[in-house]
Protein backbone atom coordinates (compact mmCIF):
# COMPACT_ATOMS: atom_id res chain seq x y z
CA UNK A 1 0.00 0.00 0.00
CA UNK A 2 1.21 3.54 -0.48
CA UNK A 3 2.15 5.13 3.15
CA UNK A 4 -0.43 6.58 4.60
CA UNK A 5 -0.82 10.35 5.31
CA UNK A 6 -1.04 11.24 2.20
CA UNK A 7 -2.52 14.19 1.16
CA UNK A 8 -3.05 16.90 -0.80
CA UNK A 9 -0.70 19.40 -0.23
CA UNK A 10 1.89 16.34 0.66
CA UNK A 11 3.43 17.27 -3.03
CA UNK A 12 3.26 20.50 -4.74
CA UNK A 13 1.76 19.50 -7.71
CA UNK A 14 -0.03 21.13 -10.59
CA UNK A 15 -3.09 18.59 -11.82
CA UNK A 16 -3.48 19.27 -15.87
CA UNK A 17 -1.22 17.54 -17.81
CA UNK A 18 0.20 20.94 -19.37
CA UNK A 19 0.95 22.36 -16.37
CA UNK A 20 4.87 22.92 -16.29
CA UNK A 21 7.10 22.03 -13.38
CA UNK A 22 8.39 25.41 -13.41
CA UNK A 23 5.26 26.57 -10.95
CA UNK A 24 3.22 24.52 -8.42
CA UNK A 25 4.26 21.30 -10.44
CA UNK A 26 5.05 23.06 -12.67
CA UNK A 27 1.05 23.31 -11.16
CA UNK A 28 -1.49 24.46 -9.04
CA UNK A 29 -3.32 27.50 -8.36
CA UNK A 30 -6.88 34.89 -8.49
CA UNK A 31 -12.99 41.63 -7.88
CA UNK A 32 -12.18 44.29 -8.94
CA UNK A 33 -9.88 44.65 -11.75
CA UNK A 34 -6.27 45.71 -10.91
CA UNK A 35 -4.94 49.17 -11.60
CA UNK A 36 -3.81 50.05 -14.97
CA UNK A 37 0.28 49.48 -13.45
CA UNK A 38 -0.66 46.32 -12.52
CA UNK A 39 -2.33 45.01 -16.13
CA UNK A 40 0.26 42.67 -17.42
CA UNK A 41 -0.46 39.30 -18.77
CA UNK A 42 2.96 38.20 -16.76
CA UNK A 43 2.10 39.68 -13.19
CA UNK A 44 -1.25 37.50 -13.81
CA UNK A 45 0.69 34.26 -14.74
CA UNK A 46 2.94 34.86 -11.46
CA UNK A 47 -0.01 36.00 -9.49
CA UNK A 48 -1.03 32.15 -10.11
CA UNK A 49 2.01 30.49 -10.22
CA UNK A 50 1.02 28.23 -7.24
CA UNK A 51 -2.57 27.87 -7.77
CA UNK A 52 -2.43 24.79 -10.08
CA UNK A 53 -2.37 21.89 -7.23
CA UNK A 54 -2.66 18.49 -9.59
CA UNK A 55 -2.21 18.62 -10.03
CA UNK A 56 -0.82 20.04 -13.40
CA UNK A 57 -1.42 19.21 -13.13
CA UNK A 58 -1.54 18.89 -14.53
CA UNK A 59 -0.58 20.87 -13.46
CA UNK A 60 -1.45 21.49 -14.35
CA UNK A 61 0.24 19.28 -12.86
CA UNK A 62 -1.35 18.69 -10.47
CA UNK A 63 -0.75 17.56 -8.94
CA UNK A 64 -1.17 17.71 -9.85
CA UNK A 65 -2.03 15.52 -8.59
CA UNK A 66 -3.77 10.75 -5.00
CA UNK A 67 -7.88 12.23 -4.24
CA UNK A 68 -7.88 14.06 -0.68
CA UNK A 69 -10.95 13.02 -0.15
CA UNK A 70 -12.21 8.85 0.08
CA UNK A 71 -14.38 7.84 -2.76
CA UNK A 72 -18.39 7.70 -1.14
CA UNK A 73 -18.88 6.55 -4.87
CA UNK A 74 -17.16 3.85 -5.89
CA UNK A 75 -18.32 3.28 -9.23
CA UNK A 76 -16.63 7.01 -9.68
CA UNK A 77 -14.09 7.19 -7.69
CA UNK A 78 -12.64 4.25 -9.63
CA UNK A 79 -13.53 5.19 -12.81
CA UNK A 80 -11.60 8.96 -12.04
CA UNK A 81 -8.36 6.59 -10.81
CA UNK A 82 -8.49 4.81 -13.76
CA UNK A 83 -8.40 8.29 -15.54
CA UNK A 84 -11.69 6.93 -17.92
CA UNK A 85 -13.18 10.62 -17.56
CA UNK A 86 -15.62 9.79 -20.60
CA UNK A 87 -17.25 7.25 -18.76
CA UNK A 88 -16.59 9.18 -15.39
CA UNK A 89 -18.60 11.89 -17.11
CA UNK A 90 -21.27 9.75 -18.72
CA UNK A 91 -22.16 7.93 -15.08
CA UNK A 92 -22.02 11.32 -13.54
CA UNK A 93 -24.14 13.04 -15.85
CA UNK A 94 -26.68 10.21 -15.49
CA UNK A 95 -26.63 10.64 -11.72
CA UNK A 96 -27.69 14.24 -12.07
CA UNK A 97 -30.49 13.48 -14.58
CA UNK A 98 -31.71 11.14 -11.68
CA UNK A 99 -30.55 12.91 -9.02
CA UNK A 100 -30.52 17.21 -9.49
CA UNK A 101 -29.81 18.31 -5.98
CA UNK A 102 -26.99 15.77 -5.68
CA UNK A 103 -23.80 18.14 -4.71
CA UNK A 104 -21.45 14.92 -4.48
CA UNK A 105 -21.93 14.16 -8.07
CA UNK A 106 -21.64 17.43 -9.40
CA UNK A 107 -18.27 17.93 -7.34
CA UNK A 108 -16.96 14.50 -8.74
CA UNK A 109 -18.18 15.93 -12.43
CA UNK A 110 -16.25 19.01 -11.71
CA UNK A 111 -13.18 17.31 -11.23
CA UNK A 112 -13.58 15.04 -14.17
CA UNK A 113 -13.53 18.28 -16.12
CA UNK A 114 -11.04 19.98 -14.19
CA UNK A 115 -8.60 16.78 -15.26
CA UNK A 116 -8.68 17.48 -18.75
CA UNK A 117 -9.00 21.12 -18.45
CA UNK A 118 -12.85 21.79 -19.55
CA UNK A 119 -12.64 24.77 -17.06
CA UNK A 120 -16.78 26.43 -17.82
CA UNK A 121 -18.30 23.11 -17.80
CA UNK A 122 -15.96 21.89 -14.37
CA UNK A 123 -16.78 25.36 -12.79
CA UNK A 124 -20.48 25.59 -12.92
CA UNK A 125 -20.53 21.83 -11.75
CA UNK A 126 -18.06 23.19 -8.85
CA UNK A 127 -20.26 26.17 -8.27
CA UNK A 128 -23.80 23.84 -8.33
CA UNK A 129 -21.77 21.46 -5.65
CA UNK A 130 -21.33 24.66 -3.55
CA UNK A 131 -24.77 25.34 -4.18
CA UNK A 132 -26.11 22.59 -2.69
CA UNK A 133 -24.08 21.67 0.21
CA UNK A 134 -22.53 25.15 1.11
CA UNK A 135 -21.04 23.90 4.11
CA UNK A 136 -18.79 21.18 2.79
CA UNK A 137 -15.18 22.71 2.59
CA UNK A 138 -13.81 20.23 0.06
CA UNK A 139 -16.53 21.86 -2.66
CA UNK A 140 -15.40 25.41 -1.46
CA UNK A 141 -11.82 24.19 -1.96
CA UNK A 142 -12.12 22.39 -5.66
CA UNK A 143 -14.19 25.56 -7.03
CA UNK A 144 -11.18 27.40 -5.75
CA UNK A 145 -9.13 25.37 -7.67
CA UNK A 146 -10.99 25.84 -11.06
CA UNK A 147 -11.00 29.04 -10.63
CA UNK A 148 -7.63 29.30 -10.50
CA UNK A 149 -6.85 27.20 -13.61
CA UNK A 150 -9.68 29.00 -15.55
CA UNK A 151 -7.61 32.57 -14.40
CA UNK A 152 -4.21 30.83 -15.43
CA UNK A 153 -5.59 29.99 -19.08
CA UNK A 154 -7.36 33.70 -19.53
CA UNK A 155 -7.10 37.21 -20.05
CA UNK A 156 -5.50 39.19 -17.64
CA UNK A 157 -8.55 40.92 -17.56
CA UNK A 158 -10.51 37.44 -16.70
CA UNK A 159 -7.62 36.64 -14.24
CA UNK A 160 -7.98 39.60 -11.89
CA UNK A 161 -11.93 39.15 -11.82
CA UNK A 162 -11.95 35.59 -11.11
CA UNK A 163 -8.53 36.82 -7.97
CA UNK A 164 -11.66 37.61 -5.75
CA UNK A 165 -13.48 34.18 -6.17
CA UNK A 166 -10.24 31.98 -5.56
CA UNK A 167 -9.33 33.63 -2.29
CA UNK A 168 -12.93 33.49 -1.61
CA UNK A 169 -13.73 29.97 -1.75
CA UNK A 170 -9.64 28.80 -0.56
CA UNK A 171 -10.78 31.06 2.63
CA UNK A 172 -14.09 29.42 2.92
CA UNK A 173 -12.91 26.00 3.06
CA UNK A 174 -10.23 27.33 5.63
CA UNK A 175 -12.80 28.19 7.58
CA UNK A 176 -15.25 25.59 7.51
CA UNK A 177 -12.53 23.15 8.11
CA UNK A 178 -9.90 24.63 9.85
CA UNK A 179 -8.15 21.51 10.55
CA UNK A 180 -7.68 20.99 6.63
CA UNK A 181 -3.99 20.80 5.88
CA UNK A 182 -5.06 20.80 2.24
CA UNK A 183 -7.06 23.88 2.81
CA UNK A 184 -4.57 25.73 4.42
CA UNK A 185 -2.19 25.20 1.82
CA UNK A 186 -3.96 26.37 -0.92
CA UNK A 187 -4.94 29.10 1.00
CA UNK A 188 -0.99 29.95 2.14
CA UNK A 189 -0.39 29.74 -1.74
CA UNK A 190 -2.45 31.98 -2.86
CA UNK A 191 -1.98 34.23 -0.22
CA UNK A 192 2.08 34.24 -1.13
CA UNK A 193 1.45 34.62 -5.32
CA UNK A 194 -1.55 37.04 -4.95
CA UNK A 195 -0.86 40.65 -5.73
CA UNK A 196 -1.57 42.80 -2.13
CA UNK A 197 -4.60 44.24 -3.92
CA UNK A 198 -6.73 41.09 -4.34
CA UNK A 199 -5.83 40.00 -0.86
CA UNK A 200 -1.93 38.63 -0.90
CA UNK A 201 0.58 39.08 1.23
CA UNK A 202 3.45 37.05 2.47
CA UNK A 203 2.44 37.75 5.96
CA UNK A 204 -0.37 36.60 5.41
CA UNK A 205 1.22 33.42 4.19
CA UNK A 206 3.47 33.10 6.67
CA UNK A 207 0.58 33.12 9.32
CA UNK A 208 -0.91 30.19 7.30
CA UNK A 209 2.71 27.81 7.53
CA UNK A 210 2.41 28.32 11.12
CA UNK A 211 -1.00 27.31 11.45
CA UNK A 212 -0.14 24.27 8.96
CA UNK A 213 3.02 23.48 11.16
CA UNK A 214 0.61 22.95 14.13
CA UNK A 215 -1.20 20.69 12.18
CA UNK A 216 1.48 18.70 9.89
CA UNK A 217 5.18 20.18 10.73
CA UNK A 218 6.40 18.62 7.10
CA UNK A 219 3.84 20.56 5.34
CA UNK A 220 4.65 23.83 7.07
CA UNK A 221 8.14 23.23 5.80
CA UNK A 222 6.76 23.00 2.43
CA UNK A 223 5.53 26.11 2.95
CA UNK A 224 7.75 28.08 4.91
CA UNK A 225 10.66 26.89 1.47
CA UNK A 226 8.05 28.30 -0.90
CA UNK A 227 8.09 31.56 0.93
CA UNK A 228 11.61 31.63 1.65
CA UNK A 229 11.83 31.25 -2.95
CA UNK A 230 9.36 33.75 -3.24
CA UNK A 231 11.94 36.10 -1.49
CA UNK A 232 14.59 34.44 -3.45
CA UNK A 233 16.23 33.36 -0.62
CA UNK A 234 17.42 29.89 -1.82
CA UNK A 235 19.75 28.64 0.94
CA UNK A 236 16.27 28.97 3.24
CA UNK A 237 14.40 27.17 0.96
CA UNK A 238 16.85 24.25 0.50
CA UNK A 239 16.98 24.11 3.80
CA UNK A 240 13.13 24.28 4.65
CA UNK A 241 12.89 21.32 1.92
CA UNK A 242 15.01 19.51 4.08
CA UNK A 243 13.47 19.87 7.42
CA UNK A 244 10.02 18.99 5.68
CA UNK A 245 12.36 15.56 4.52
CA UNK A 246 13.40 15.15 8.19
CA UNK A 247 9.88 16.33 9.83
CA UNK A 248 8.08 13.54 7.62
CA UNK A 249 10.77 10.42 8.44
CA UNK A 250 11.71 10.57 4.63
CA UNK A 251 8.47 10.80 2.66
CA UNK A 252 8.36 10.26 -1.12
CA UNK A 253 6.43 13.37 -1.73
CA UNK A 254 8.88 15.35 0.29
CA UNK A 255 11.59 14.43 -1.50
CA UNK A 256 9.94 15.20 -4.69
CA UNK A 257 9.34 18.92 -3.99
CA UNK A 258 12.90 18.93 -2.74
CA UNK A 259 13.55 17.80 -6.41
CA UNK A 260 11.43 20.41 -7.92
CA UNK A 261 13.22 23.28 -6.06
CA UNK A 262 16.72 21.92 -7.96
CA UNK A 263 14.81 21.96 -11.39
CA UNK A 264 13.61 25.58 -10.69
CA UNK A 265 17.04 26.70 -9.39
CA UNK A 266 19.01 25.05 -12.66
CA UNK A 267 20.74 22.04 -10.43
CA UNK A 268 19.44 19.17 -12.46
CA UNK A 269 22.13 16.73 -11.41
CA UNK A 270 20.72 17.33 -7.87
CA UNK A 271 17.39 17.13 -8.90
CA UNK A 272 17.71 13.62 -10.32
CA UNK A 273 19.31 12.70 -7.10
CA UNK A 274 16.29 13.42 -5.29
CA UNK A 275 14.32 12.04 -7.49
CA UNK A 276 16.05 8.91 -7.00
CA UNK A 277 15.12 9.06 -3.45
CA UNK A 278 11.12 9.72 -4.29
CA UNK A 279 10.75 7.18 -7.20
CA UNK A 280 12.58 4.35 -4.83
CA UNK A 281 10.79 0.82 -4.92
CA UNK A 282 10.79 0.96 -1.39
CA UNK A 283 8.65 4.39 -1.01
CA UNK A 284 5.87 2.46 -2.58
CA UNK A 285 4.33 5.11 -4.27
CA UNK A 286 3.40 4.88 -8.15
CA UNK A 287 1.32 7.80 -7.48
CA UNK A 288 4.50 9.71 -7.69
CA UNK A 289 6.16 8.07 -10.80
CA UNK A 290 4.60 10.73 -13.12
CA UNK A 291 5.23 12.91 -11.76
CA UNK A 292 8.68 12.39 -11.46
CA UNK A 293 8.90 11.30 -15.10
CA UNK A 294 7.21 14.87 -16.28
CA UNK A 295 9.81 16.65 -14.09
CA UNK A 296 13.02 14.83 -16.16
CA UNK A 297 10.95 15.66 -19.65
CA UNK A 298 10.48 19.22 -18.82
CA UNK A 299 14.50 19.92 -17.30
CA UNK A 300 14.93 17.97 -20.80
CA UNK A 301 16.59 14.89 -20.08
CA UNK A 302 14.76 12.49 -21.64
CA UNK A 303 16.60 9.59 -20.13
CA UNK A 304 15.56 5.91 -20.36
CA UNK A 305 14.30 6.67 -16.82
CA UNK A 306 11.68 8.54 -17.51
CA UNK A 307 10.30 5.82 -19.66
CA UNK A 308 10.88 3.26 -17.13
CA UNK A 309 8.97 5.49 -14.54
CA UNK A 310 5.57 6.06 -16.52
CA UNK A 311 5.80 2.38 -16.98
CA UNK A 312 6.02 1.47 -14.07
CA UNK A 313 3.28 3.71 -12.88
CA UNK A 314 0.94 2.28 -15.49
CA UNK A 315 1.58 -1.09 -14.76
CA UNK A 316 1.41 -0.60 -11.05
CA UNK A 317 -2.64 -0.95 -10.86
CA UNK A 318 -2.34 1.60 -8.09
CA UNK A 319 -3.46 4.32 -10.35
CA UNK A 320 -5.33 7.68 -8.81
CA UNK A 321 -7.07 10.62 -10.25
CA UNK A 322 -4.30 13.10 -9.76
CA UNK A 323 -2.08 11.39 -11.80
CA UNK A 324 -4.33 10.58 -14.77
CA UNK A 325 -3.68 7.57 -16.54
CA UNK A 326 -4.66 9.62 -19.87
CA UNK A 327 -1.66 11.78 -19.13
CA UNK A 328 0.50 8.99 -18.80
CA UNK A 329 -0.24 7.98 -21.92
CA UNK A 330 0.18 11.07 -23.25
CA UNK A 331 3.62 11.75 -21.59
CA UNK A 332 4.85 8.24 -22.88
CA UNK A 333 4.35 9.32 -26.34
CA UNK A 334 6.39 12.71 -26.25
CA UNK A 335 9.39 10.85 -25.36
CA UNK A 336 8.77 7.53 -27.97
CA UNK A 337 7.99 10.95 -30.78
CA UNK A 338 11.74 11.24 -30.89
CA UNK A 339 12.69 7.62 -31.88
CA UNK A 340 9.39 5.80 -32.87
CA UNK A 341 6.46 7.53 -34.34
CA UNK A 342 4.21 4.90 -34.62
CA UNK A 343 4.16 4.07 -30.65
CA UNK A 344 4.08 7.60 -29.97
CA UNK A 345 0.73 7.83 -31.98
CA UNK A 346 -0.42 4.43 -30.18
CA UNK A 347 0.35 6.36 -26.58
CA UNK A 348 -1.67 9.53 -28.01
CA UNK A 349 -4.46 7.50 -29.18
CA UNK A 350 -4.38 5.35 -25.75
CA UNK A 351 -4.82 9.10 -23.72
CA UNK A 352 -7.37 9.51 -26.01
CA UNK A 353 -9.12 6.15 -25.64
CA UNK A 354 -9.80 7.49 -22.12
CA UNK A 355 -10.49 11.23 -22.46
CA UNK A 356 -11.01 12.46 -26.28
CA UNK A 357 -10.87 15.92 -25.55
CA UNK A 358 -7.71 15.75 -23.85
CA UNK A 359 -6.23 18.50 -25.89
CA UNK A 360 -2.50 17.70 -25.43
CA UNK A 361 -3.08 14.30 -27.47
CA UNK A 362 -5.44 15.11 -29.73
CA UNK A 363 -2.40 17.76 -31.04
CA UNK A 364 0.15 15.74 -30.88
CA UNK A 365 -1.36 13.06 -32.91
CA UNK A 366 -2.68 15.71 -35.42
CA UNK A 367 1.06 16.74 -35.64
CA UNK A 368 1.87 13.27 -36.56
CA UNK A 369 -0.78 12.72 -39.18
CA UNK A 370 0.29 15.89 -40.97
Amino acid sequence: MPESGHSRSEVHLCYPGWCKFTSGAGNHLTGAAFSAALYSSKLIRQMMYDLRRIVGATLLTAAAFLSSVAATDPAVGKLLAEGRVDNAILLLQGKIDASPHDAESYNYLCRAYFMVGEWDPGIAACEKAVAHDPDNSEYHAWLGRIYGEKADHSSFVTAARLAGKVRNEFEAAVRLSPKSVDARADLADFYLEAPGIVGGGKDKAEAQAQEIAKLDPAQGHRVEARIAEKKKDYAAAENEYRLAIQASGGKAGTWLNLARFYRHTGRLDEMEDALKHATAPEMNRPDLLMGAAEMLINAGRYRPEATQLLRRYLSSGATVEDAPVFKAHYLLGTILEREDKQAAAAEYRAALSLAKDFSPAQNALKRLQH
